[in-house]
């Protein structure tokens, strides 16, 4: 193999690891920042629904059920307001008709006093950013739909490894130029 080869090949080896590295926890963060920040509003949503509930509010009060929201659909937030076996007591949330109702251990998850946040699939093609919390008379979920924070997840994707391709492509070029310009031996004596 050409000297010149070689010192292309061994400088662009430790810089494209360090590019592909870069570009890889650059995706992570983002796309760990969005998924993450999808879960504020349901937060608050829920704490301020239990903290009402707390204060005598009816489950009717808590959870808007005369605008009810198709979570396959929109990306609305909605609020489920459960007593302490899980029965629903009011829901604004609809899905194919019916009431959409979590997994027993999501909402057994919050009665320990801490909120839990899970991303919960109540049926193929639909995930929803879940957050729930125990009140006095059992627990209340706020949750809604993660469609648009997964195409923002996508958008990064394609950011990232357009990014990492640039990167290659430029450091290829980099190295091969620096291969070209650096002294060999014989020029040194």
């Amino acid at each position: 193999m050409d000297a010149r080869i070689r010192r292309a090949v061994a400088i662009f080896l430790p810089l494209a690891f360090l590019a592909t590295l870069a570009s890889g926890l650059a995706y992570v963060e983002t796309q760990q920042e969005l998924r993450s920040s999808a879960n504020d509003p349901q937060f608050q949503l829920a704490e301020d629904a239990a903290a009402r509930l707390d204060s005598g509010a009816r489950p009717t009060d808590i959870a808007d059920t005369a605008n009810p929201v198709d979570i396959a659909t929109s990306l609305s937030p909605f609020v489920t307001v459960f007593d302490a076996n899980g029965t629903v007591l009011a829901s604004n949330a609809t899905l194919d008709g019916g009431q959409p109702v979590p997994p027993r251990g999501v909402l057994q998850a919050a009665t320990g006093g801490s909120p839990n946040s899970v991303t919960w699939q109540p049926r193929p093609g639909v995930r929803v950013a879940a957050v729930t919390i125990a009140w006095k008379g059992g627990t209340v979920m706020a949750g809604r739909s993660l469609r648009r924070v997964e195409q923002q997840e996508w958008n990064a994707q394609l950011i990232a490894g357009a990014a990492w391709l640039v990167a290659m492509a430029g450091l290829a070029v980099a190295s091969a130029v620096a291969a070209l310009i650096w002294p060999s031996r014989t020029e040194n004596s």
